[in-house]
């Protein structure tokens, strides 16, 4: 009896197991009531992702100014450099230790400085599978003409000697 006990634990261990595995990991979504419509996109309205120091984020809806936003009573800046679209809604990353907020331009350009972009890469990669495919031969077309010619040859000597039979 103990053996089929254990058994059953084991199976009933194994189930649970196989359920967290089988839940669906939820997608990323902005909150609610930090989103920007269009009447406020217009108005320079934009979704701030603010990363505090710990890594937990928040999130909250502030105007641009002059090409800055006030957050925490800190001035920073909101330029277009920075200003991102995550599904047609504006949203500024902002780590809370930084006044320049992330920015994607910035980003690229030192990637290529350093050379971490894989751009380059793209563009090798598409240079070499392009010289070892081996392009089409053109004698290929040109048998066909050749066959052709020595046919059309082969009927007109008929043709004009009547057939050759004797």
């Amino acid at each position: 009896m103990g053996l089929q006990e254990d058994i059953k634990e084991v199976k009933s261990l194994l189930k649970e197991t196989q359920d967290e595995r089988d839940k669906k990991q939820k997608k990323f979504r902005i909150p609610f009531g930090k989103r920007v419509g269009k009447a406020q996109k217009k108005k320079n309205f934009v979704t701030i992702m603010k990363i505090n120091e710990n890594g937990q984020v928040g999130f909250s809806k502030k105007q641009i100014d002059e090409q800055t936003i006030m957050e925490d009573g800190i001035p920073r800046l909101a330029g277009s450099d920075y200003v991102l679209f995550y599904k047609n809604n504006p949203m500024i990353i902002l780590p809370s230790w930084s006044v320049e907020p992330y920015s994607p331009k910035q980003q690229y350009i030192d990637s290529l400085t350093n050379g971490s972009n894989t751009k380059g890469y793209s563009v090798l990669m598409a240079k070499m599978l392009k010289e070892t495919v081996n392009p089409k031969k053109t004698m290929g077309g040109m048998w066909k003409w050749i066959i052709g010619f020595g046919l059309a040859a082969i009927i007109v000597y008929a043709l004009l000697t009547g057939g050759g039979g004797v």
